[in-house]
C-alpha cells in the first residue's frame, strides 16, 4: 500500500515539476490505480506484487469506489451551486429589467440644476419638459433662439419645419446657423446645433413649407406650436390647425426695431391669431424683413420670448400672455402690454369660444 502511495506522489511531484496539468496529472494517478487493481485481479495470491500492495484486490476496489463517489458528490455539488447562481442572476436581472429606470441621468441633473432649483419648475417642471413635444415653425430670425434655448431646456422632442435653405444675408440675426452653413437646408443646419447643445433632446426636421394640407396631420403629434414664420399665409394656416386641435399658439413677430408676442390658446377662453388680425393687411403696409429691414438682436429678444412662454405653458409656471399682447421697442428700450379681445362670428375659433364662454358663464351662475 505504502508502495502504491509513494509512486502516486512521485508521479504528481514529476508531473507538477514539468508543468503537467492537473487534469493529466489526476488522470496518471487513476492510471496508476487501474495497474495495481489489475495486477491484483490477475496474479495468483501470494505473488510478491501483490503481498508489497495490499494482498487483496478488494482494498483497492474500495478506495477507487469511495474515490468515484466523492468525484461525484462534488460534480453534483458543483452543478447545484451553478444552477442556483444562474436562478440567482436571472432574478437578479429580471429585477433590473423591470425595476424603473431613472427618467434623468446624472448629466442632465446636473444639466438642469438651475430650473429644478425654481421654485415655480422644480422637478416636475423639468420632467413635463422632457416629456413635452413642440412644434417651431420657421428656423429663421425669431425660430433661432426659440429653438436653441428649448433644446438647452431640455424639451423632449422638438419639431422644425421649413422650407428655405441658409443664405448668407440670414447670418446677421438667424444665430443657429454658421458661415459653414450657408446653402444647407435650415432644418438640418438648426438640427445640428440643437443636438450639438444639447444631446439629449430628439429633433425632427421637416423640409417643407407647412401648408393646409399637412397642418392638420402634423399639429396633432405635437402640443405647442411655435410661429416664427414672416408671412401672413403660413400664420393663417398655423392658426386654424392650431385651433382646431385645442393646441396653443405662441405667436412672435418682427418690424425694424418692434417686436410683439404673443400666446393665442382659444381653449383656454382667449383669442386667436385671427381674432385680432381677421385679414391680411394690403400689400406694402407690412414689409418684410427684407424690405424694411430689422435690427440683428430683436429675433433673439422676442424669440428668446417665445421661448420663455413655450416654458411657462409647459410647466403651468407664471401667467403666460393668453389674451394679451407684449410689444417691444428695441430703438427707445420700451415695452408694453395689451388686451386682446375675442372677436364674435370669428371663422376660426368663434364656435370654441362661445362653447368656453359658455361654460364659464354657467359655472359663475353656480
Amino acid at each position: 500500500m505504502l508502495l502504491v502511495l509513494v509512486m502516486a506522489a512521485a508521479l504528481w511531484g514529476i508531473g507538477a515539476a514539468m508543468g503537467t496539468p492537473r487534469r493529466l496529472r489526476w488522470g496518471m494517478i487513476a492510471g496508476l490505480w487501474a495497474a495495481v487493481t489489475l495486477a491484483h485481479l490477475v496474479l495468483p495470491e501470494g505473488h510478491p506484487f501483490r503481498l508489497a500492495t495490499g494482498e487483496s484486490a478488494a482494498l483497492w476496489l474500495m478506495t477507487g469506489g469511495a474515490v468515484v463517489l466523492v468525484l461525484v458528490y462534488r460534480a453534483g455539488l458543483g452543478r447545484l451551486r451553478a444552477r442556483a447562481g444562474m436562478r440567482e442572476a436571472e432574478a437578479a436581472q429580471a429585477v433590473e429589467n423591470n425595476a424603473p429606470k431613472p427618467l434623468f441621468t446624472q448629466g442632465e441633473l446636473d444639466r438642469y440644476a438651475r430650473h429644478i432649483v425654481l421654485r415655480e419648475l422644480g422637478g416636475p417642471g423639468q420632467k413635463a419638459l422632457k416629456q413635452a413635444r413642440v412644434l417651431v415653425i420657421g428656423a429663421g430670425g425669431l425660430g433661432s433662439p426659440a429653438l436653441l434655448y428649448l433644446a438647452a431646456a431640455g424639451v423632449g422632442t422638438i419639431g422644425v419645419i421649413d422650407d428655405d435653405d441658409v443664405d448668407n444675408s440670414n447670418l446677421q440675426r438667424q444665430v443657429i446657423h454658421r458661415d459653414a452653413d450657408i446653402g444647407l437646408p435650415k432644418v438640418q443646419s438648426a438640427m445640428q446645433a440643437m443636438q450639438a447643445q444639447n444631446p439629449n433632446v430628439t429633433v425632427h426636421p421637416y423640409q417643407r413649407r407647412l401648408t393646409q394640407e399637412i397642418a392638420e396631420a402634423l399639429f396633432a403629434e405635437y402640443e405647442l406650436i411655435l410661429d416664427g414664420t414672416d408671412n401672413f399665409d403660413t400664420r393663417y394656416v398655423a392658426n386654424a390647425a392650431a385651433a382646431l386641435h385645442g393646441k396653443p399658439l405662441i405667436s412672435g413677430a418682427l418690424s425694424q426695431w418692434e417686436g410683439q408676442i404673443s400666446v393665442f390658446d382659444p381653449a383656454h377662453g382667449t383669442p386667436c391669431y385671427e381674432c385680432v388680425f381677421p385679414e391680411a393687411p394690403a400689400p406694402g403696409l407690412a414689409p418684410s424683413c427684407a424690405e424694411a429691414g430689422v435690427l440683428g438682436p430683436l429675433p433673439g429678444v422676442v424669440g428668446a420670448m417665445m421661448a420663455a412662454e413655450a416654458i411657462k405653458v409647459i410647466t403651468g409656471a407664471g401667467t403666460p400672455l393668453r389674451g394679451e399682447m407684449l410689444i417691444y421697442d428695441a430703438l427707445y428700450g420700451e415695452s408694453r402690454k395689451i388686451a386682446l379681445s375675442r372677436r364674435a362670428g370669428c371663422p376660426v375659433c368663434g364656435e370654441i369660444c362661445g362653447e368656453k364662454g359658455d361654460r364659464d358663464d354657467q359655472s359663475a351662475a353656480g
